[in-house]
């Protein structure tokens, strides 16, 4: 692949429900452009973009890649993303590192919640949009209800350009309504078509449309729209590029990936109308953190940020950058602003989808990828080291749904742990956490597809097989009353014994642990108050009730006595142990759960079944609020208990639309029937 100007670079990030065909959409734009000689297709699991086991298997996207497509000497990267919501971190890094979003909807199926989530992230950050709505071929499609459906949840701001000839079956080309000719398309070639009296008249119309938003972009257009005046293309071409980035109209176009129909004027689009990097108005996703400030201008020195990383078995680690400003060389000296270390390049690549293409030199603005870059991560930045710069790393949404596994082999904890982490660098949406407490390892992420992946990839990558098992919920103990109790402990076998004796006060508390002394007298000496202390201290760790660790306990020395040959710090320690047993059995015992603080937002149709459901779940509802977007904002709380699978219980609820954030707020007492089952089971282990 030869080497491009800044200016002649395109960056869109391919979004949109999971099945609405965007990696056949990559497929047809490469055969369009000439870059393959056949038209790969998921089915059969030949695309380009879609390479590993798992994605074959799935038969749908589960990772970033990189498409590039080269189209009337413009490099049009394409940055096809996954459209399970599962992994909306992977989309969420695609749209950083590009210009522009371009965003596919199914046609037999409307607009789904995968596409409504993703209109509302760029609606967010600013980002502009190109709708290609595919499969206007299949069964029982018709333009005008979907155009109905697109503006009630977009606005008005989609405007078409580009319609369809004939629907269902009988869809055999379409209208470029700028230039208001009609195509119809044998194995993707396009040929001009006559347009009967209606399509001309209805592409007046959509073309009076454009035209009209064109005019508010500039003054001198208003002006001569108003007067009549036909526009010039150079006019058309620099207002729908304005238009688009300031968010005021968003092109729809129509077309058939499978079929290679219409992807033509798509490719035309967006080299026409969407902005080079190096456009000031452009959206730049990498934000500047500290060092020099860079403009995305390849006069300025070198700077890239890394927004991928595929680990490869062969290859090793791949990492995928976009280049800032500068311009790289495979002999480029690059230094990691963020490990403070020189790294060395392993040689410089363009990637389409698994495969690497040697190139020798990319411009600001253009994407990139190299090996062997040993500290680098995602989110990391790249620069010259006399020429320091920061951007800001991508905030990775908050794990929704955690899995506890294990290895199926003993032996294996290792292994599974460093191969997580490789696996970390390569989707960094999801955690690793060892729970300090259950001793439990766990992963967590955005829901049960992202984390069943990691497992497959466990496997196949790594050789290493792990086991989902059920998660210990970190219950605690507390008294609700109080006792005064006496722990003795005497041992006499010949020479010298071993004696200890304690009285002890035990009361609630609202601190974790505290222990005072009122001895009076000297009955138990000061030098063995640590020792009865230290014996309670580790008489926490388990509880009476069901072995669980104790928390809320004010533990008070105030009487005992000593022998002056037989005691030691032993046996005022095992003293202290016995009165903590007897003393915290007599002063009512009850077994404590974590309380989580859950926030969830959904659309007012679900409101209902969420609140429900959150009653069933012993759950307490503590306010309600009105989102910006519309949608409702649940403020809750409910045992961690009944919250494990939330994530799955939400999405099936609300159909996708519902999410949520959680978080520990407390312990809170369980009530009596549900502690007796936990109590029952936890002693039955035992």
């Amino acid at each position: 692949m030869k080497v491009y100007n800044t200016d002649k670079v395109r960056n869109l990030a391919l979004v949109g429900h999971s099945g609405s065909g965007k990696t056949n959409l990559t497929e047809a734009m490469l055969f369009q452009s000439g870059a393959t000689k056949r038209l790969g297709h998921v089915d059969d699991k030949n695309t380009l973009s879609d390479f590993t086991k798992e994605e074959m298997e799935r038969g749908s996207s589960i990772g970033t890649s990189i498409i590039p497509v080269e189209w009337r000497n413009y490099k049009v990267n394409i940055i096809d993303t996954p459209g399970y919501m599962d992994f909306i971190g992977e989309a969420y890094g695609a749209l950083r590192a590009s210009e522009a979003a371009l965003m596919i909807i199914d046609a037999t199926s409307g607009v789904e919640v995968g596409s409504e989530r993703m209109w509302k992230y760029t609606e967010k950050i600013g980002l502009p949009r190109i709708i290609f709505v595919n499969k206007i071929d299949g069964e029982n499609v018709n333009f005008r209800n979907l155009m109905e459906e697109l503006e009630s949840h977009f606005g008005k701001k989609v405007i078409p350009f580009s319609v369809p000839i004939g629907e269902g079956e009988n869809f055999i080309g379409v209208t470029d309504v700028i230039y208001q000719k009609g195509f119809k398309y044998n194995n993707g070639e396009p040929e001009e078509t006559e347009l009967t009296h209606d399509q001309i008249k209805a592409t007046e119309r959509m073309y009076e449309e454009i035209a009209e938003v064109v005019a508010g972009s500039d003054e001198v257009l208003m002006e001569k729209y108003f007067s009549g005046e036909k526009f010039t293309r150079e006019e058309l071409l620099r207002g729908v590029t304005t238009a688009l980035l300031e968010g005021d109209a968003v092109p729809l176009l129509v077309g058939s990936a499978e079929k290679g129909i219409g992807i033509d004027i798509l490719l035309n689009t967006i080299i026409n109308y969407m902005p080079a990097p190096t456009d000031e108005r452009a959206h730049l996703g990498f934000r500047y953190e500290e060092g020099e400030e860079r403009k995305v201008d390849p006069n300025q020195p070198f700077s890239a940020v890394v927004f991928k990383t595929i680990t490869d078995p062969f290859v090793g680690k791949i990492s995928i950058f976009k280049v800032i400003s500068g311009k790289i060389t495979k002999d480029t000296q690059v230094f990691n602003a963020n490990k403070d270390k020189q790294e060395k390049l392993g040689g410089l690549y363009v990637i389409r989808g698994k495969n690497q293409m040697e190139i020798a030199e990319l411009n600001a603005g253009d994407i990139g990828a190299t090996t062997k870059l040993s500290d680098t991560e995602t989110g990391d930045t790249l620069c010259d080291k006399n020429h320091l710069v920061k951007f800001k790393k991508l905030k990775q949404p908050a794990p929704v749904l955690y899995y506890a596994i294990e290895p199926v082999s003993k032996g294996d904890e290792e292994k599974i742990s460093s191969s997580l982490h490789r696996l970390r660098e390569e989707d960094p949406s999801f955690v690793i956490e060892r729970n300090v407490e259950t001793k439990q390892m766990t992963i967590g992420g955005q829901g049960s597809v992202q984390l069943d992946v990691i497992i497959d990839k466990l496997k196949n990558t790594f050789g290493v097989e792990v086991k989902t098992v059920p998660f210990i919920i970190p219950y605690r103990e507390t008294i609700k009353g109080t006792s005064d109790v006496q722990g003795r402990h005497k041992k006499q076998s010949g020479g010298a014994g071993q004696y200890g004796d304690v009285w002890i006060r035990f009361e609630p508390t609202d601190e974790d642990f505290v222990f005072e002394e009122e001895v009076f007298g000297g009955s138990v000496p000061r030098n063995f108050f640590p020792a009865v202390e230290k014996g309670l201290v580790e008489s926490l760790e388990h509880g009476v009730l069901a072995g669980y660790p104790v928390t809320g306990v004010k533990a008070v020395l105030h009487d005992g006595s000593y022998h002056d040959v037989d005691s030691n710090e032993m046996a005022f320690k095992i003293a202290a142990a016995l009165a903590f047993k007897k003393g915290i059995a007599e002063a009512k015992p009850i077994l404590l759960e974590p309380i989580m603080k859950v926030e969830i937002s959904i659309p007012d149709a679900y409101l209902g079944d969420v609140m429900g459901d959150m009653n069933k779940r012993r759950g307490r509802i503590l306010g309600m609020d009105q989102e910006a977007d519309g949608t409702q904002l649940l403020i809750a709380e409910a045992p961690q208990a009944e919250m494990f699978e939330y994530a799955i219980d939400l999405r099936a609820m609300t159909q996708g639309r519902g999410t949520f954030m959680m978080e520990f707020v407390r312990y809170e007492e369980v009530p009596g029937t549900i502690a007796e089952k936990i109590i029952e089971e936890a002693n039955k282990e035992d």
